[in-house]
């Protein structure tokens, strides 16, 4: 049988992590992986099956490549539907017990086909495989991906009425808030900082920056924490774009800096506050492709109702030192390893795998052209005549995707037809809604 990953290999190595778990009281496995809508979907075996799990994977319908966000379908041509079966081989590196579930533990998971041959669909796949495309010419990246949620009560009523940022939240939620920093710390996870955010109960966590698959893979970890340590204190969780009309929403704002030899290329180099030339043509490439990149950052129609001007959502297709209305912030720390740039316009309903892997390979696409950093914006665009708003609505954004011939080679036909296929189908779906009506829609489904 044909095969491009070790099959025997990861049996050996998930019986001999299935011992560790024994010892630690685990019964069940569960494998999770995103779907082109941005939902988690999982399947689960007991610990005695991990090995056989781990050469052979676990069976899972190919349907899901065409799923929308209510559980609907929609076809493409290279999609089979109901039809054959693809199999979930989980990454048996990333394999984590849960500490907000006892007795589970979690890993991501891989799609292939039956014959062990890479699934042409697999959003992890394509990041792994463009971030391999980035280190043959020397570089790395490193990825981190913030998470916002709005915690409500059991009614769906936000959790806490104290103000943003205040000091009020922590006192209101400080048990449940340290559960959260517990569970994240027990599971490996360095948490850099957490804190109450803009919106009612809204809060945010960031951690330690990662490889980009490594990042994407941490974002659902550090998510499926939440929810779990969430579930256990009586509390809903919603990672949706927007939670109340008119406010603030859920953005997912992926942090990045590139390197060559050790060395943080946006620190200490001869351009722009310190970047170095392969930097600025980076970002530059980032920057040019940004409507058609919304499409898999920002993918629902809730997304647009978040990306606003004046709701720090980088409504604006533009790049400046600490402007937190542009879509590509400049993030100056105080040592090299800490200056990033940040892509504020995408959102909490992500697949943060096809975003970070569009994003690496539209900054790919920049170093390949030279491409210059346009000007930057030293204050609010919204006051700019001359700024350049990003798509105002997924068919807007659609319209980008649909005329990006980057995207179209890099994610491949398959999957980029298939994204293009949920895009469509969910503007269609939400085409006559009111905005009350879709925050409704989508609340409760991130």
């Amino acid at each position: 049988m044909t095969t491009t990953y070790p099959r025997a290999e990861r049996a050996a190595q998930a019986r001999e992590l299935g011992a560790q778990l024994t010892a630690a009281g685990i019964d069940g496995v569960v494998f999770g992986w995103v779907d082109n809508a941005g939902l988690t979907r999982v399947k689960s075996v007991p610990l005695a099956q991990l090995a056989h799990a781990a050469e052979y994977g676990v069976g899972a319908v190919p349907v899901f490549d065409v799923s929308l966000v209510d559980d609907s379908f929609t076809t493409t041509p290279s999609s089979t539907g109901p039809v054959g079966d693809l199999r979930l081989v989980p990454d048996l590196d990333r394999l984590t017990p849960l500490a907000a579930q006892p007795g589970w533990a979690w890993a991501p998971a891989d799609r292939y086909a039956q014959d062990g041959t890479p699934h042409p669909g697999c959003q992890r796949l394509f990041a792994r495989r463009v971030t391999e495309a980035v280190e043959r010419r020397g570089l790395s990246v490193r990825a981190g991906i913030e998470i916002e949620w709005v915690v409500a009560d059991a009614a769906g009523a936000p959790a806490t009425a104290g103000p943003a940022y205040g000091m009020t939240r922590f006192v209101e939620l400080s048990d449940y808030l340290r559960e959260v920093l517990r569970a994240l710390t027990a599971q490996g996870l360095a948490v850099l900082q957490l804190h109450p955010e803009y919106a009612a109960g809204q809060f945010e966590v960031s951690v330690a920056a990662e490889g980009p698959v490594e990042a994407a893979d941490t974002t659902m970890l550090v998510r499926h924490t939440i929810r779990a340590v969430s579930a256990r204190n009586g509390l809903r969780v919603s990672f949706a774009p927007v939670f109340t009309e008119g406010s603030i929403g859920n953005g997912g704002h992926l942090h990045l800096s590139l390197w060559r030899a050790g060395l943080n290329l946006a620190h200490g180099g001869p351009g722009r506050h310190g970047l170095h030339p392969e930097a600025e043509q980076f970002l530059a490439g980032v920057l040019a492709e940004l409507p058609a990149l919304l499409a898999l950052g920002a993918p629902g129609v809730a997304s647009y109702l978040r990306l606003v001007p004046s709701h720090f959502a980088g409504a604006y297709r533009c790049w400046g030192l600490e402007n937190r209305e542009a879509a590509l912030r400049l993030i100056t720390g105080s040592t090299a390893g800490q200056a990033n740039a940040e892509l504020k316009c995408f959102d909490a309903a992500a697949n943060p795998y096809l975003a970070i892997g569009g994003v690496l390979a539209a900054g790919l696409a920049g170093l390949d052209t030279g491409l210059p950093l346009p000007p930057e914006t030293t204050s609010d665009p919204a006051a700019l005549d001359a700024a350049e708003r990003l798509p105002a609505s997924l068919p807007e954004a659609v319209d980008a995707y649909e005329k990006s011939a980057l995207l179209r080679q890099a994610l491949g036909p398959e999957l980029y037809e298939t994204v293009l296929a949920v895009r469509r189908a969910e503007a269609e779906l939400y085409a006559m809604h009111t905005d009350a009506d879709v925050i409704e829609a989508v609340r409760w489904r991130y």
